[in-house]
């Protein structure tokens, strides 16, 4: 066995969107921490969910526009360039996404603080 050929992706290149209308959620790599790339094309959280996730996220926000409400009531709008870092179990929920153009989201799950 060779050495594994590096991946070589281009994290603004969306190919296809999956056909019901969810959000494109894909792992890129995968080990004590979960780095992936989510496109968001409108998707928001339904309003009677919340997300508790049990690791520290940490997301940046490459293209687009899209806004956070945390349990707290205090709301985070997010543009192009601008990244967060939502601590294990914070209640949140993702209130808006820009369709055009598309939110192109890269997220870091882990302990992280």
């Amino acid at each position: 066995m060779g050495t594994p050929e590096p991946l070589n992706k281009n994290l603004f290149n969306i190919i296809e969107m999956p056909s019901d209308g969810s959000e494109l959620s894909e792992a890129l790599f995968q080990g004590e921490v979960l780095i992936e790339r989510i496109v968001s094309t409108g998707q928001i959280t339904p309003t009677d969910t919340w997300y508790d996730q049990p690791r520290d996220e940490w997301v940046a926000l490459l293209q687009g526009n899209a806004t956070i409400l945390f349990g707290s009531g205090k709301e985070v709008h997010l543009v192009a360039g601008e990244n967060l870092l939502i601590p294990a179990h914070q209640l949140h929920r993702v209130i808006y996404t820009s369709q055009n153009p598309p939110c192109i989201w890269l997220a870091i799950h882990g302990t992280l603080l």
